[in-house]
């Protein structure tokens, strides 16, 4: 017991010292002044895992559809503003692509990329909707360990990141992640507009492909940073090719068993990577509409 108690006192004191060191320009931004708004969302978030199965157990499932629609467009603007923030903002105040400390200063430049990673860090607590869509829809084989570990840990990797490092080379992998979110969320509002848009979506193993590609890169941007004593901190270089790594076993179990394992013969519409989880986020795909080329006439789902 005395042991746990000095964990506890030890992590305390690091926790007060670390705010010393904390961005003082985002202290009293929404949501930064203190982690346990994040926490408490990420517990409800786990809490909904645990009781929304049980909730729909004996539920028909919703359609969801207009709301499918609304969300994923919604979320292909939101990503898109983040982009295009975090591309204009860093071109205009100079940033190098190779090595950028972060600046805590109150230039118009840095204080817009700051924002924008803010912007960033909420879309990853608004993604958790994702899970919530699967539930009440009964696609729980949708909600996977993959799905979950992401959305959970981003959510709370990205308040520390706003944090002490709202800049700087943190504005690299969030400009990459929300650019492929743009494309990912625009294939799930396709998808949800109906059957009739299948026909346009043969690309969706791709953002899976696109995806990998993506952490290997943030692998080598940090490993490359490390490498020539960039200033900017060690810490975070190392959690992101520590969380990238992860990844990559993560993303590359999943392909193999949606693309490589199954036979060219069972085709399209049964799994998308959903930059978390294994499947469509909830949308009316083809896993929806129909099975072995039939429509699917079991358990009507409720209307909105």
């Amino acid at each position: 017991m005395e042991v746990v108690t000095h964990f506890m006192n030890d992590s305390v004191e690091f926790y007060k010292w670390s705010l010393t060191i904390a961005d003082k320009r985002v202290e009293n931004w929404p949501m930064m002044s203190s982690p346990f708004p994040t926490l408490a969302i990420s517990c409800l978030y786990l809490i909904f895992l645990w009781a929304g199965p049980k909730y729909m157990q004996d539920r028909q499932p919703y359609t969801l559809r207009k709301t499918l629609i609304v969300y994923n467009f919604s979320m292909v603007v939101l990503n898109f503003y983040i982009a295009k923030e975090l591309l204009l903002a860093s071109r205009a105040a100079g940033y190098s692509y190779l090595c950028q400390p972060v600046s805590y200063s109150n230039d118009v430049n840095e204080v817009r990329i700051a924002s924008a990673l803010w912007w960033y860090y909420i879309s990853k607590g608004v993604e958790f909707l994702d899970t919530v869509f699967f539930i009440l829809r009964k696609k729980f084989n949708q909600v996977s360990f993959l799905h979950v570990y992401h959305h959970c840990t981003m959510f709370i990797l990205w308040w520390i990141g706003i944090k002490w490092v709202p800049g700087g080379q943190s504005f690299f992998g969030a400009t990459i992640n929300s650019s492929i979110h743009v494309l990912m969320y625009g294939y799930y509002g396709l998808a949800a507009l109906g059957p009739q848009m299948q026909k346009y979506l043969w690309w969706k193993k791709y953002l899976t492909i696109i995806q990998m590609i993506q952490f290997h890169v943030t692998i080598g941007h940090a490993g490359y940073s490390l490498y020539t004593g960039c200033p900017f901190p060690c810490w975070m270089q190392w959690a992101l090719i520590g969380y990238a790594v992860t990844f990559i076993i993560l993303f590359a179990n999943f392909y193999y068993h949606a693309y490589r394992r199954k036979p060219s013969s069972q085709k399209a519409g049964k799994h998308v990577a959903n930059g978390t989880s294994a499947v469509t986020n909830g949308h009316s795909n083809v896993e929806e509409v129909e099975e072995n080329g039939k429509r699917q006439k079991k358990g009507r789902p409720k209307r909105e």
